[in-house]
């Protein structure tokens, strides 16, 4: 594992997952493969009850390569991340995002595909990709499935941030902690309270029949999506003047077209 650590817990009945590339935990294809080993590694588990993702430092994760983003890149980008989505709702062993600090884009992506998200008052959550001239394929199904229409898409279209408070408002974050470590001890406690208790067999029927909607919706759209920005979205001028003035580090020059 290059990019990711992992614990087993509580008689290696949970995977914590540890995101850490030593800077802002940003979903490479580097760190996208060593998740992938990992959930094949999972599938295989029969005592597993829960997963939880976290970042190591101060952050969760910045999102995605924009480097990978690149007209050249975007197929195969997509391919790989959409990869692990769908390897999350096969799995159907709960999971756990804890958040701390910046979580954006692709980051954030990985966090609401998760049964259940907490995070602590360092966090700052968003959809960050239109201001780069693109868009989001699983959080534009994800965050309407969690928070509903009218929140999602005023998220999805300014790319507007939000706080840890105001994220649980609207309804994706269960609980907000005042730091990191009380959002550790918190998590353990409801791990012990919520999870141990129960059969890891029963607890994946659980988490497969409460999400019948939802993984019929990312089956069935999810490639319509991808397929919709690899083979229309970067086919038009401004997606890739967005992400090539986002490496170049200056505004972007809009051609509306």
């Amino acid at each position: 594992m290059n990019k990711i650590k992992i614990e087993y817990l509580y008689e290696n009945s949970v995977a914590r997952v540890i995101l850490d590339d030593g800077k802002g935990n940003v979903l490479d294809s580097v760190m996208m493969k060593d998740l992938h080993q990992l959930l094949d590694e999972f599938s295989v588990n029969k005592n597993l009850k829960l997963i939880t993702f976290e970042g190591e430092g101060k952050h969760f994760s910045f999102g995605a390569s924009v480097e990978e983003h690149t007209k050249e890149n975007a197929a195969q980008m997509l391919s790989s991340f959409h990869g692990m989505f769908y390897k999350i709702m096969e799995l159907s062993i709960p999971t756990v995002a804890k958040i701390s600090g910046q979580c954006l884009g692709g980051g954030l992506e990985l966090a609401l595909i998760c049964n259940t998200m907490f995070a602590d008052k360092s966090a700052f959550m968003g959809q960050p990709e239109i201001v780069l001239g693109v868009f989001p394929p699983p959080a534009s199904l994800l965050l309407p499935l969690k928070i509903g229409n009218a929140r999602a898409e005023e998220l999805l279209i300014t790319g507007n941030s939000v706080s840890a408070d105001k994220a649980k408002e609207i309804g994706f974050i269960s609980e907000v902690f005042e730091n990191k470590e009380s959002l550790n001890e918190g998590v353990d406690s409801w791990i012990k309270k919520h999870i141990l208790p129960k059969s890891a067999s029963s607890l994946r029927f659980a988490t497969k029949t409460s999400r019948t909607f939802f993984n019929h919706i990312m089956g069935k759209f999810l490639p319509q999506l991808e397929s919709m920005y690899v083979n229309d979205l970067m086919q038009t001028e401004d997606a890739n003047e967005g992400i090539n003035a986002f490496l170049e580090k200056r505004k972007p020059n809009w051609k509306n077209k």
